[in-house]
């Protein structure tokens, strides 16, 4: 089997395997939030990763792609690709002019570039009539997607499923071409790439608008799943949240960003309930808040990650197991 086989049939097997939670008794509204969250984090991961631009502010193109597409299905009517794809859109559009503003610096300065404008955004939408304010986008209709009934939990769920493989699957062409070797190229040592001829800010206004459009098509699929698009998709908290799951399951890595989304909303989703489990089997009334206490949770572990598994969970484990193969 050639090297390049192997992981696509690893990827495949992942992916059946997702396939098949709902029939394991999984939930599949909340697994669906995690594949929109992993998608998301692989965008992301896809600039940071891929590319060496950090950046503060991409909870911004979530947001937009959740109001546009919001609006969209809900006072235009669209239906749901199209809605997506408007969704999408929107963010690549504000990807363009965040990218074309940001990439005139580089460093802890481009980052600050994208905060303040991502924090500008979100302003808007907070005052902007379409967006609801702080109530939100509500009530948007799933409608139909060619021909099936989105209405269905179990028929949104492989729609879901089909939309995140087709995006995985344009991260790893991008990473695997010439166009994803310039980037890592790069991400490498730019100076280098520019006095090879490559026009640096070009590619990486590229890469931003890319990743910018993929964190689109997550955040307008979010909207059309739970039926809501609100600030806390575009508040600078969620840029916080992206930036952890990448760091958590594995810069630079492919699957690194799904397995830190799980991690990270399982603790918003689960954490909870397993304070209450807690509880319960030790007497301690103090876990009852665990709940609440979930930031600081997170937050543990982010240092963790940080001091003690730098390469993240699945960088941690590849690195494990090429030591053991060496051994």
């Amino acid at each position: 089997m050639t090297p390049q086989r192997s992981p696509l049939l690893g990827y495949a097997a992942l992916f059946i395997a997702i396939a098949l939670l709902p029939a394991l008794g999984a939930y599949p509204i909340f697994v669906m939030k995690v594949l929109c969250y992993a998608l998301f984090a692989c965008a992301f991961n896809l600039l940071i990763g891929f590319t060496g631009l950090l950046s503060f502010g991409h909870a911004a193109f979530l947001g937009a792609a959740a109001y546009g597409a919001g609006h969209a299905l809900k006072v235009w009517g669209f239906p749901a690709p199209l809605g997506l794809l408007f969704g999408a859109a929107v963010a690549a559009l504000a990807g363009l002019a965040f990218g074309w503003l940001a990439i005139r610096r580089s460093g802890i300065y481009f980052s600050m570039i994208t905060l303040a404008l991502a924090q500008m955004l979100f302003f808007f939408f907070l005052q902007a009539p379409f967006t609801g304010g702080e109530d939100g986008l509500q009530s948007v209709p799933r409608g139909r997607f060619l021909g099936l009934d989105l209405a269905n939990d179990l028929t949104l769920y492989y729609v879901v499923l089909a939309i995140f493989i087709a995006g995985f699957w344009l991260i790893y062409r991008t990473v695997h071409s010439p166009f994803g070797q310039v980037l890592t190229s790069i991400r490498e040592n730019e100076a280098r790439a520019t006095s090879l001829g490559y026009d640096v800010e070009r590619f990486k206004l590229v890469a931003f608008v890319l990743s910018a459009a993929l964190a689109g098509l997550a955040g307008a699929t979010k909207t059309l799943v739970l039926g809501f698009a609100t600030l806390t998709d575009a508040v600078w908290t969620t840029s916080g949240a992206v930036i952890l799951m990448t760091l958590v399951g594995g810069m630079g890595t492919m699957v690194g960003p799904m397995v830190g989304a799980l991690v990270i909303v399982a603790l918003e989703n689960k954490i909870g309930d397993v304070g209450r489990a807690l509880a319960e089997l030790t007497g301690i009334a103090w876990f009852n808040g665990l709940g609440e206490a979930v930031t600081l949770v997170t937050g543990l572990i982010f240092i963790l990650c940080v001091l003690a598994f730098r390469r993240g969970i699945v960088g941690e484990a590849g690195a494990l197991l090429a030591r053991w193969r060496r051994a």
